[in-house]
Formats: structure tokens, C-alpha cells, sequence
């Protein structure tokens, strides 16, 4: 097939996904309950089995421990990932002319096999003055495409509601500066987003109505390891790549995630699970995402009851349709997981993984998230032969552009210019042209 050359304002093709690392298990396998876990206060070694074994190989990572931490990190904390499903692509609408010539962009509609009438609105921006196939940044916003740019023709998500004194063409390009879609067309990198509440809603009880559809046929109800809402939009990020990879306009070598926050949670996940991603930037994502479970008592209960980091009662109870049912197990019992967020750093090796934090956003726990960066080294150092390029964390504004990568600037929980310029100069690094 080749989507250049037909009608692309009616093209309409269907994909079959690849097989991937999510699909290992979709079982639970057998694990214990999460009382019966042992305690220890101690980081589990990413390079330690279940069991307790050394990995000592390459070998013994990618045949042994990779698969057992997917299926752990699964069944603990996100809940199982569905099965791949076919998706259908149809170009809505192209405009050739975007951010003044510079790029075109495209709205594609992704229908998918499961659940039952399920689309992901796919804004693409690829810039213009390229003669190579680019490489592409996919992640989730938060409101919708129509945010991204004043073009008052960008479809907004269906059933969307303005929040209070605003209206629809006020909001529109109101995130412009969030995603600097110019800046990363300038500099020859394609952009790709979608809605995170295409498919599953950030609210709890729409969520849980959507992922019942998403749970395992032979079971009547969700159980405590289905997937829960992060686990369904990474799902959701892998059938977009199911597209991106067969776009002729990018190159399917160079794909990586990025996402903030909660989004950035959901983006490290799916790269750990999927090989076809080849560098991921969670962005501020904190608990459950980049920032350790394990938190030294002082911080995690304070004298005066108030946390100054997030912790995984605390997101649990706020977010509770966040992380599957295993995981709210360990709200006062960290101590029992069996790995902790350095784990799903370590599953994305060899592929550069750049953390990138804010001074001000304590509630993430920047220095947290160097040290599971410093805790997934071995495992990259056994992998790829590299990872992490310095003992202590840089200073503000400074990029720590290793395989692990850092990055902080001054400035609290958002995404801004400035994240962008030190992503694309990652990037630059680790993604460069073929």
C-alpha cells in the first residue's frame, strides 16, 4: 500500500497491529496476593529475579527478567494491558498551508475493533521542507486537539463542554505554547496527539464503564489485574503507532512518546511495553509514573500529616481509576512491591529514556525521579553499555543528555517551550536521520 498516492481525503485502510511485548500474558500469571509479599524497604534490583536469581546476560534480561517485570508491573500496579485490535485509519481532513507554510496537517479518524465504536481523533503535523521520511513525537493532551492551534476548523473531541466563562473559539491555540508545534517543525520532527479521553475518560465512573468492555471475555466483572485507565491509554498510544508506522511521510525507526504528567505516566508505559517506540520523555510524571513508590518515612508521613510528594495512597485515593486494583493494596505498604518505578525505566532499554522535571513541582519529586534513573542504570549498563552520564543531578536549565537522560528548569507542573527546546536537543542526540 502506499497512503501517499491515493485519495487522501477519502483513504480509508485498515491495519493489523503487530505483535507485541503487551501481549505476553493477558492472564494474570502466578503471583502472589499482595499481602503475602514480603517486605523489605529496600529498592528490589531491577537485575534480580522474582525468585531471587542474579541476571548476569543480556540474554538473561531479555528471555527472563524483561518478561517477568512486564508481567509484574502489570499485574501490580496497571493492570493488563488488552490484546492488540485492528484499526481502521481514515484521513478526515489535510491542510497543506499549516503554521504558515511550514507543515501540513492532517486529522485522521482511528476506529477500533475494541471497544465496540471506538475512535482516536489523530491531529498530525509533518513538516514541509524534509527529503527524508520524519521522525515523529506521539503523545496525549489533555482537552483536545483544538487547543493545540487557532485553526478554527480542527475537530474538538465529541461531546466536548467548555468549562466555566469559556467558549469554544476562546480555547482554540490556547495550548499553543504547551506543545510548540513550530518549534518542533523547524526542526524537522513530525507531531502527532490525540485526546487522552478519546476512548476511556479521565473521570472514574466513565472510565470504569469503558473498561469493563476492555476486560478479559471469560471473566463477567473486572478482576483486581485488568486494565485499569493509564494501562488503557497506553494501549490507545499503540494503536496510533499501529498508524504512524505506516505513514510514508515518517520514519517508523524514529518514534518516540512524550506526555505530561499523567500522560507522561502513561507514556513510559507504553514504550516500556512496545519496541517499536524509540525514545520516550515522561515529563513531571511523579508517582506512579517516574518517581519512586518507596518513600523514607519523613517524607512520606511527616510530623504534621501533610506529604510534600505524592504518594501512592494518596493517588490512589484521589485517582482511583488510575491503577488497577492490586495496587491500592500497597497504599500503606510499599514496602511490599516487588520493584518499583525503576523497573519500567529499566524495561525501556537500550532506548533513551530523558525524565524531565520542574524545581518548583516538589509534588513530583524531582530528586525521586534521578535516583530511579540511577537505580535503572545497571540494567542499561548491561543492555546497551551505557546509561546514566553523571552521579548527581545537573543544574536547573542544564540537559544530562545520556541514555538516561535528566532534565530541570526552573518553573512548576507544566509543559512549556523551553521542555521542548531541551526534548528536541535530546532527540537531536539519539534520533538522528537515517
Amino acid at each position: 500500500m502506499n497512503f501517499a498516492k491515493t485519495n487522501r481525503a477519502a483513504a480509508c485502510v485498515a491495519l493489523l497491529s503487530a505483535t507485541l511485548m503487551a501481549a505476553e500474558p493477558t492472564a494474570p500469571p502466578p503471583f502472589p496476593e499482595p499481602d503475602k509479599l514480603p517486605a523489605r524497604a529496600e529498592l528490589p534490583a531491577a537485575l534480580t529475579t522474582f525468585s531471587g536469581q542474579p541476571v548476569r546476560t543480556r540474554e538473561d534480561w531479555v528471555k527472563v527478567r524483561a518478561p517477568e517485570l512486564r508481567a509484574l508491573v502489570q499485574h501490580y500496579e496497571y493492570g493488563f494491558l488488552p490484546p492488540p485490535a485492528k484499526v481502521v485509519a481514515k484521513l478526515e481532513r489535510e491542510d497543506k498551508t499549516a503554521l504558515r507554510g511550514a507543515a501540513t496537517l492532517r486529522e485522521i479518524t482511528l476506529t477500533l475493533a475494541q471497544p465496540e465504536g471506538a475512535t482516536i481523533r489523530l491531529l498530525l503535523v509533518v513538516p514541509n521542507q524534509r527529503t527524508k521520511p520524519a521522525p515523529v513525537f506521539l503523545g496525549l493532551n489533555f482537552r483536545g486537539n483544538h487547543l493545540l492551534l487557532a485553526d478554527p476548523l480542527i475537530r474538538p473531541p465529541d461531546g466536548w463542554k467548555p468549562r466555566k466563562n469559556e467558549t469554544l473559539e476562546q480555547v482554540r491555540g490556547a495550548e499553543a505554547d504547551e506543545w510548540a508545534l513550530d518549534q518542533a517543525v523547524a526542526r524537522g520532527y513530525a507531531v502527532a496527539t490525540f485526546y487522552n479521553g478519546d476512548v476511556v475518560p479521565d473521570e472514574r465512573s466513565a472510565a470504569e464503564e469503558v473498561l469493563r468492555k476492555l476486560r478479559p471475555p471469560e471473566r463477567a466483572e473486572r478482576g483486581p489485574a485488568d486494565c485499569a485507565t493509564i494501562a488503557a491509554w497506553a494501549w490507545c498510544l499503540h494503536r496510533a503507532v499501529d498508524y504512524l508506522v505506516t505513514d510514508p511521510d515518517l520514519d517508523a525507526r524514529r518514534i518516540a512518546l512524550v506526555g505530561h504528567s499523567r500522560n507522561g505516566k502513561t507514556a513510559l508505559l507504553a514504550a516500556a511495553l512496545d519496541e517499536r517506540v524509540a525514545l520516550v520523555v515522561p515529563s513531571q510524571a511523579g508517582c506512579g509514573g517516574t518517581a519512586p513508590c518507596r518513600l523514607p518515612p519523613d517524607i512520606a508521613a511527616p510530623p504534621d500529616g501533610k506529604p510534600v510528594v505524592e504518594t501512592v495512597k494518596r493517588i490512589n485515593t484521589s485517582f482511583p481509576h488510575w491503577f488497577c486494583g492490586n495496587f491500592k493494596a500497597f497504599n500503606d505498604a510499599t514496602d511490599r512491591l516487588p520493584f518499583d518505578q525503576h523497573s519500567l525505566i529499566a524495561l525501556c532499554a537500550p532506548r533513551p529514556v530523558l525524565v524531565s522535571c520542574a524545581t518548583n513541582d516538589r509534588w513530583a519529586n524531582p530528586p525521586g525521579q534521578f535516583e530511579m534513573l540511577q537505580a535503572a542504570d545497571p540494567a542499561y549498563r548491561l543492555v546497551a553499555g551505557d546509561g546514566l552520564g553523571a552521579a548527581a543531578m545537573p543544574a536547573p536549565g542544564q540537559l544530562l543528555a545520556s541514555r538516561l537522560g535528566y532534565f530541570i528548569r526552573p518553573g512548576g507542573h507544566a509543559m512549556t517551550r523551553a521542555d521542548w527546546k531541551a526534548w528536541l536537543d535530546y532527540a537531536d542526540q539519539w534520533l538522528p536521520p537515517r
